[in-house]
């Protein structure tokens, strides 16, 4: 691969990331807003990076899912895609399950960093990672040889569990046997609680996603599929990442579909052959179909004859209707927009897939002025930057 070949790959991929940062930003303010007729109310032509304002859903169906953040503020999928973004930047491009696990629960849990709505994918994702730390902890105490006090068992716990949360096997050793140290000398309680921290990073399992098949399963998969951008492992990867918050087949036939649609994307292949390498992963592929053959671009429409909710069967042909017809960034975002419901989840496939093709700037691609409107966008495309240039990343590339 050639220096030049591999520069455009990489502003591709660059730019198609930063897509779905910029769309998500774009939908926020008018997001689940069921109401077609009143998004236009109140955005006109041009709805994107609206203020979230509770005033905005009061008389129709809606849900203001949004008080408190500003006009360049991304959702909770968004946040989510952030997540994974750093998991696959500390681990040079590769997807490590318990990795981006840890830091799903650290940053959506209690004390984490992130402030908004919870969805009920993220919401069970949650309490299963607990119930699975608390059934490790519970085979762990069981195999300890040594004769412990329900109250040394308590402490070990304690004392364990913030090592067992961001480190795996023979790291937790050293650690975990000083924080004991400071409580219990004996080393026979010091080896008690190494083997406790050990058996719970063993018992820990990579089952954790919610029986859902909501939008979440597919929103945080466009920085995997630039990792895995043309590798034999993608759709092993996708699925693995979709069942960490959506453990469901039906979830995970639409994750490959998404990834499939965006690595073709990515890979330089236009629009039209990448819609149809998708419909062939589809669960449903005579809806995405139907909704890609709709002559002219029609946002509320699409959502009148889909469905506007967070569910996939409803959301993924109205993505197919707005990739096949918009032609450029803007109109798809706003055709999005317009059509109600789950925009901003919507937003993660057709941003990226808009920007894949269109790139940034001119009369096609993402607007310069949006990408300045993103917030925190310096640091989000920093990562987005150093993401792509991965090794893993510029190897997966093959020659354009």
């Amino acid at each position: 691969m050639n220096q030049e070949s591999a520069s455009t790959r990489q502003s591709r991929l660059v730019a198609a990331l930063a897509g779905g940062w910029v769309a998500d930003a774009a939908s926020l303010g008018l997001h689940w807003l069921y109401d077609s007729e009143r998004v236009r109310e109140v955005g006109g032509d041009a709805p994107e990076f609206m203020e979230p304002r509770e005033a905005h859903y009061k008389g129709v169906f809606g849900y203001f899912a949004h008080g408190g953040k500003r006009s360049g503020d991304i959702s909770h999928y968004g946040a989510a895609t952030g997540v994974l973004t750093d998991s696959l930047l500390a681990s040079r491009g590769i997807l490590d399950v318990r990795d981006y696990q840890r830091r799903f629960r650290t940053f959506f849990g209690p004390g984490g960093q992130w402030h908004g709505y919870i969805d009920n994918p993220t919401r069970i994702t949650l309490d299963n990672l607990n119930r699975n730390e608390q059934a490790a902890i519970e085979k762990a105490l069981a195999s300890t040889t040594v004769n412990l006090t329900d109250r040394q068992k308590r402490i070990l716990v304690q004392k364990v569990l913030p090592y067992t949360r961001h480190l795996s096997g023979e790291e937790l050793a050293e650690p975990v046997r000083t924080a004991i140290n400071l409580t219990y000398q004996d080393p026979a309680i010091q080896d008690a609680g190494v083997h406790i921290a050990q058996t719970i990073d063993r018992q820990l399992t990579r089952l954790s996603g919610a029986d859902d098949t909501q939008l979440p399963a597919i929103t945080k998969l466009p920085p995997l599929v630039a990792c895995y951008c043309g590798d034999d492992d993608l759709m092993a990867a996708t699925e693995a990442a979709a069942r960490v918050t959506n453990h469901s087949d039906e979830a995970v036939a639409w994750a490959r579909c998404s990834a499939r649609l965006l690595d073709h994307l990515f890979r330089g292949e236009p629009m039209s052959s990448a819609l149809e390498a998708a419909i062939a992963e589809a669960p449903d592929p005579e809806a995405l179909s139907l909704a890609k053959a709709v002559s002219s671009l029609d946002g509320p429409h699409a959502g009148d004859s889909h469905g506007r909710t967070c569910y996939l069967h409803e959301a993924m042909p109205v993505i197919f209707h707005i990739l096949a017809q918009a032609k450029s960034f803007t109109e798809a975002v706003r055709a999005n927009i317009l059509c109600g419901g789950d925009s901003c989840g919507r937003a993660w496939i057709i941003g990226p897939a808009m920007a894949a093709v269109y790139g940034v700037g001119g009369a096609q691609g993402i607007p310069l002025s949006w990408l300045a409107r993103l917030n925190h966008g310096d640091r989000i495309l920093s990562d987005l930057e150093k993401l792509v240039a991965t090794e893993r990343s510029l190897q997966n590339g093959g020659d354009d």
